[in-house]
C-alpha cells in the first residue's frame, strides 16, 4: 500500500469511527443531533427531557418534547392549521427571524418555531404585541395541535 492509500484508509477509519461513537451515545440515550450550518462547521445540540413525572406535549413526527402541560396558558387560539395552544415555556425549539403579521387579534411581531429535532414548522413566538391588551402574549410560543401530541399521564 503506498502512502496516498493508507492516508485515504486512515482518514476512512476514523471517519467511520466518528459515526460509530455517535451511534453508540444514541443507542445509550444520549440524544444529541448534529446539523451543519451554512459555513460548513457541525453544531451539536442536545435535546431536553422533561421530567417523566409530568404530563408532556411531543412533537407528533418524531417525539420530541415540546412543553410541559403546566406550561400551558390557553387552549383557546387558532394556528394556521387549525386549534392551537399557548405555552409558556417550551423546549426543543428553534425560532426563525422576527416578522410583523396581522393576526386574528392585531398587529404583532413573530418568529416561526420550528422542532429543534426533525425541523418540523410548529407555530411561533409572540415577540411583540403592537396592542396593549396583547401585551401578556409577549415571549409566549404558540404550538398547534396538529403537530403535537400528549404524552406521560394523561388519562
Amino acid at each position: 500500500m503506498n502512502t496516498s492509500q493508507t492516508d485515504r484508509r486512515n482518514s476512512s477509519i476514523g471517519a467511520q469511527s466518528t459515526q460509530e461513537a455517535a451511534n453508540v451515545g444514541h443507542a445509550n440515550g444520549q440524544s444529541s443531533s448534529s446539523s451543519s450550518s451554512g459555513s460548513g462547521n457541525m453544531v451539536k445540540t442536545f435535546q431536553a427531557y422533561l421530567p417523566p413525572t409530568n404530563r408532556t406535549y411531543s412533537c407528533v413526527h418524531c417525539r420530541a418534547h415540546l412543553a410541559s402541560h403546566d406550561e400551558l396558558i390557553s387552549k383557546s387560539f387558532q394556528g394556521s392549521q387549525g386549534r392551537a395552544y399557548l405555552f409558556n415555556s417550551v423546549v426543543n425549539v428553534a425560532c426563525g427571524q422576527a416578522e410583523e403579521r396581522v393576526l386574528l387579534t392585531g398587529l404583532h411581531a413573530v418568529a416561526d418555531i420550528y422542532c429543534e429535532c426533525c425541523k418540523t414548522p410548529l407555530g411561533w413566538k409572540y415577540e411583540h404585541a403592537f396592542e396593549s391588551s396583547q401585551k401578556y402574549k409577549e415571549g409566549k410560543y404558540i404550538i398547534e395541535l396538529a403537530h403535537m401530541i400528549k404524552e406521560n399521564g394523561w388519562d
